[in-house]
């Protein structure tokens, strides 16, 4: 969808578009603290192009459709070939009239097109003299900028030497990820700093800061490989012949980071409509990224075409950025809101004003605990930076301090529980109801009788609550000793529905130990989890018993997590007794259990991974909509089957992924397998595979 342009009625609304224009943008460049998220600016760059258009004797000297971005940005290092902006396109129909275009001014179709992440960062050009890095320079204005060589030795992917002794310029991106944004504002807050208001902010700031008491590493990619004035010349001709996607081999070749090594590596196409197909598989692939995009970016591939073209006075003609819909806005924080979950964690929740992102309206986001609201320094009233990519829940990423009127005021933490008022546990960062699971009785059962855990029809949420009204039910083992008696004298409980309810409890007795461990709901587990646990351990007596380093050895447990799900099964033993004497299934089918001496020191033993099966060591994923014999399985069942064949299943495709089993409709995991070269399976084939171990 094309972003809208900001309408400008005369040329005093103009002038002072321009203004707002400037400032937002030397804000940005500077430090990243803008009024204006990326939408509204391009939004108001739009409009004021618009203006332009139709009164071309009016057009301010500011303006920043004359200028390269950045260009408020002062600096004072020449670039020895100018580097400019890129020119925007937001819908496919503008992408396609700019090809079209460029075809007329070379005087053919482009004959190949080069396709690559459009990074979220710092454009920035790093000098190498003989292999040896000896200066990084901002864009600034295009024509000169600022040095920044002092952050030398804090940005991965910038490598100090050079795998070869060259004279070289090397251009891209010096960004944050997410893991070094998350770092970036623990220890700016630390340090008595405000928390930056989203990662690209982050390392706009941190390139510039030159005495702080503290270093935040960041990341670069690099885009461009260019000769400088020192270069040999049989080097320098070399480089000026190389089509694009060539430049950033070479430049790999020389140990630069590329996107080469992410999940959206840069690629070619042949055609518009293979450009657009990469287009389309690059956003979806967008909300798994460890990093943030904006856009993509498409270039005449042959040097040829881009020295036909040319350049104007701030882009170059022979590229351009089809921009995506902008995942972060800026919003007000209204309230927040205090939820108590199944296992009594009460998790705030931010009340934000309104706002659309990606094509959603975003009313909540995400807040993760009291220590989180007070690192970030929130306050009530406060503008915020929301972030929402795809699918992914709407967060909070910081407030925009430099908004702040004095009006705000703080975030109030509940002193009781909010739910049933009793005292608060906040001896661990996520806060706890000391009622724990029995603050949220209704919210516990009804996950536990929940399809992928003992998969109890006809005890939904209704007749849960039903049963703890009518105290018949105060844990989940009282559910199986309910009588037949106490269900036929309830309302709407016929002797029909009470049938077939005991006759649904009485078959999730026989679940196997991963849905009835699933169903205790630990904290730090899930279904997947649950899985891992019951296979290396076999039987619940085996969990039970093991230590923090035992439990540790099971993939996916941490040193952290590792403790708290100990000491939580700790606190369920006299429920977990309750629930084996009454029938309840302790073992995992088909798991084989370690020694004694690997239960007591963690010492791994492979056969506890399970038997051996035609998935054996292997990796799979599955995505789209099944079909066939697997048609009726839900996800997690579908994952269950793996493991009982032996493999490993995963959310997310990889270089570690062996099989991807791909159903209708699969979407950006099939096109990552594609790439990566993973094997792929229908669910036919699947099925066939796995037949033994079908039930």
């Amino acid at each position: 969808m094309t972003t809208p342009a900001a309408v400008i009625m005369d040329a005093a609304a103009y002038a002072q578009a321009v203004e707002d224009a400037v400032t937002a943008s030397a804000a940005y460049y500077a430090g990243g603290t803008s009024a204006l998220d990326d939408d509204a600016y391009d939004r108001l760059v739009r409009g004021i192009a618009a203006w332009e258009a139709g009164h071309p004797d009016q057009v301010l000297p500011d303006s920043p459709t004359g200028k390269v971005a950045g260009g408020a940005v002062e600096g004072d290092v020449p670039h020895t070939v100018a580097m400019l902006s890129l020119d925007n396109v937001f819908s496919a129909e503008e992408f396609t009239a700019w090809t079209a275009s460029l075809a007329r001014r070379i005087g053919h179709d482009v004959e190949r097109f080069s396709v690559e992440p459009k990074l979220d960062g710092l454009a920035v050009a790093a000098r190498y003299a003989g292999g040896r890095l000896r200066q990084v320079i901002t864009r600034g204005d295009g024509t000169a900028g600022e040095d920044v060589s002092h952050a030398i030795g804090t940005i991965e992917g910038l490598p100090e030497t050079l795998a070869q002794p060259v004279t070289v310029e090397v251009r891209g991106e010096v960004l944050m990820t997410t893991a070094q944004f998350e770092h970036a504002n623990e220890v700016r807050t630390a340090h008595g700093g405000q928390p930056f208001a989203n990662p690209r902010g982050a390392a706009a700031g941190t390139l510039r800061a030159r005495e702080r008491a503290y270093t935040l590493p960041m990341t670069f990619f690099g885009y461009g490989l260019l000769p400088l004035l020192d270069t040999e010349p049989a080097l320098a001709a070399r480089l000026g012949e190389l089509a694009h996607s060539d430049l950033m081999d070479q430049a790999a070749v020389y140990g630069v980071n590329t996107t080469a090594t992410t999940a959206v590596p840069g690629t070619t196409a042949d055609s518009v409509e293979q450009v657009l197909a990469r287009v389309q598989e690059i956003a979806a692939l967008r909300a798994e990224l460890p990093f943030g995009i904006d856009g993509i970016v498409v270039k005449a591939d042959l040097a040829a075409d881009q020295q036909a073209a040319g350049s104007g006075s701030r882009a170059p003609r022979w590229a351009i950025a089809y921009k995506l819909p902008a995942v972060e806005k800026i919003t007000r924080l209204l309230g927040v809101e205090w939820n108590v979950g199944r296992t009594g964690i009460i998790a705030p929740r931010a009340v934000l004003e309104p706002v659309e992102i990606d094509g959603a309206t975003i009313t909540y986001a995400t807040l993760h605990n009291p220590a989180d609201i007070t690192r970030r320094d929130l306050r009530l009233g406060d503008h915020v930076m929301v972030h929402r990519a795809g699918d992914v829940i709407p967060r909070i990423e910081a407030p925009v301090a430099h908004l702040r009127t004095g009006d705000e005021q703080p975030v109030a933490f509940p002193e009781t529980c909010p739910r049933c008022g009793s005292a608060i546990d906040t001896s661990e960062q996520r806060w706890r109801c000391e009622n724990g699971r029995n603050c949220h009785l209704v919210a516990a059962l009804s996950y536990a009788a929940g399809r992928d855990q003992l998969d109890i029809e006809g005890l939904g949420h209704t007749r849960v609550v039903q049963l703890v009204d009518a105290g018949l039910v105060t844990d989940l083992a009282d559910l199986f000793t309910l009588t037949r008696e106490q269900l036929i004298g309830l309302e709407r409980m016929g002797a029909t529905s009470t049938d077939n309810l005991l006759t649904a409890i009485a078959a999730a007795k026989s679940q196997p130990l991963s849905r009835v461990l699933c169903a205790l709901g630990v904290r730090g587990t899930g279904r997947s989890m649950s899985r891992r646990i019951a296979r290396h351990f076999a039987t619940m007596d085996n969990i039970r018993a093991a230590d923090a380093e035992a439990m540790r050895q099971v993939e996916g447990i941490g040193t952290e997590k590792a403790p708290s799900i100990v000491a939580e099964l700790a606190e369920l033993a006299p429920l977990i007794d309750k629930l084996a004497a009454a029938g309840v299934t302790m073992t995992e089918p088909g798991a084989t259990p370690p020694s004694s001496t690997d239960s007591v020191t963690g010492d791994h033993d492979e056969r506890s991974e399970g038997a051996s099966g035609p998935l054996d060591g292997m990796t799979v994923v599955v995505t789209g909509a099944m079909t066939g014999p697997l048609e009726k399985l839900s996800r997690n069942q579908m994952n269950e089957l793996i493991e009982r064949a032996g493999g490993r299943s995963s959310s997310s495709v990889s270089k570690k992924t062996t099989l991807v089993v791909a159903g209708e409709a699969a979407g950006s995991k099939l096109a990552k397998a594609e790439d990566l070269g993973v094997r792929l399976a229908t669910p036919d084939e699947f099925a066939a595979l796995v037949a033994d171990h079908l039930t």
